[in-house]
């Protein structure tokens, strides 16, 4: 018999993937950006909003960073006690549901939180097998239907319709 951890024979299946969702930008996303706090800046210049303007400058700089920095790779599992994902383990208990979804072309596995906050947490795929991540979540967690689009979601859809930052 083989020595090995304890922790490999609790887990059930694992998968490596990116750490968050990457989509490279190019020139013109961030002319647009600029652009756009610049025009911003300049009206909370004229209205002595300066503590805005910071505030403005470091999610700016933030966005800059997120999209510049392509994410690491780090292991998913999904073990007897809840999904294991960059060493952090969320328990079954502490979840209520999941659902598959698709965004800049990249596979996630969303869990719904049963509290606390976040209340969501994404997972990317990469090359696993949805099939089998699902047979094996489907074990513990019901498979939940997408939920509806808030009007913050179908704002933002009709902000990126009509404002694209960036070349379609």
């Amino acid at each position: 018999m083989e020595n090995q951890p304890i922790e490999d024979k609790m887990t059930l299946l694992s998968w490596r993937a990116p750490s968050r969702l990457f989509k490279k930008r190019d020139r013109v996303f961030f002319q647009t950006v600029i652009a756009l706090v610049v025009v911003i800046v300049l009206i909370l210049i004229l209205i002595n909003e300066f503590l805005l303007i910071g505030v403005v400058l470091s999610i700016t700089f933030v966005s800059y960073v997120l999209a510049t920095v392509p994410p690491q790779e780090i292991e998913n599992k999904i073990t007897r006690k809840g999904i294991e994902t960059a060493g952090l383990i969320n328990k079954w208990e502490e979840l209520n549901g999941f659902w598959l979804d698709e965004k800049w072309g990249q596979n996630m596995l969303v869990l719904e939180k049963k509290s606390g906050f976040p209340n969501h947490i994404i997972i990317l795929l990469g090359n696993a097998d949805k099939k089998i991540v699902v047979d094996k979540i489907n074990e513990h967690l019901p498979l939940l239907h997408v939920p509806d689009k808030t009007w913050v979601d179908r704002a933002a859809d009709w902000l990126h319709r009509h404002l694209p930052l960036e070349k379609a």
